[in-house]
C-alpha cells in the first residue's frame, strides 16, 4: 500500500512495499538517462555507468519472475540495491550530470526498496 507520508523536515515521500521487480525496471530506465560519454578522464560518468550495469544485473532475475525472493534474500538484495543507489548518487552529484528526470528515476528506486524518505533526501 502506498503511503504519502512527511520526514521531519516536511519533505513529502511515499512508503510502499518492498518491490525488486520495478526497482529493477527503474534500474533499466537509468540507463539511458545517463550521458553516454564525457570528457576524457570523466571517471564519474564511466562508475557511474559501472554502478547501474551492477544494479540491473542484481535486480534482474527479480524482473524476469515478477516476485520478491523470499524473505532474507529479498533483505539482502535490498540492502545490496541501495549500497549501489547510495554510489551511483555520489557519482552523478560529483559529475554534476544530474537532471530531473534522472533524479525522480533515483527517488522511485529507493522507494520501490522501502526506502523513500532516504531517496527524498538524495533526489538530485
Amino acid at each position: 500500500m502506498n503511503q504519502d507520508r512527511q520526514g521531519d523536515d516536511k519533505r513529502p515521500y511515499f512508503h510502499v512495499a518492498l518491490n525488486l521487480p520495478h526497482a529493477g525496471r527503474v534500474a533499466r530506465r537509468i540507463v539511458p538517462l545517463l550521458p553516454a560519454h564525457r570528457a576524457a578522464g570523466d571517471a564519474d560518468v564511466e562508475s557511474a555507468q559501472q554502478v547501474v550495469f551492477e544494479l540491473v544485473e542484481l535486480l534482474d532475475p527479480c524482473l524476469d519472475s515478477s516476485e520478491n525472493p523470499p524473505g532474507p534474500t529479498s533483505a539482502r538484495l535490498r540492502d545490496r540495491a541501495a549500497v549501489l543507489g547510495r554510489k551511483l548518487v555520489d557519482h552523478i552529484e560529483r559529475g554534476g550530470f544530474g537532471h530531473d528526470r534522472l533524479g525522480q528515476c533515483v527517488r522511485n528506486l529507493f522507494e520501490c526498496l522501502e526506502l523513500g524518505l532516504e531517496g527524498a533526501d538524495i533526489s538530485l
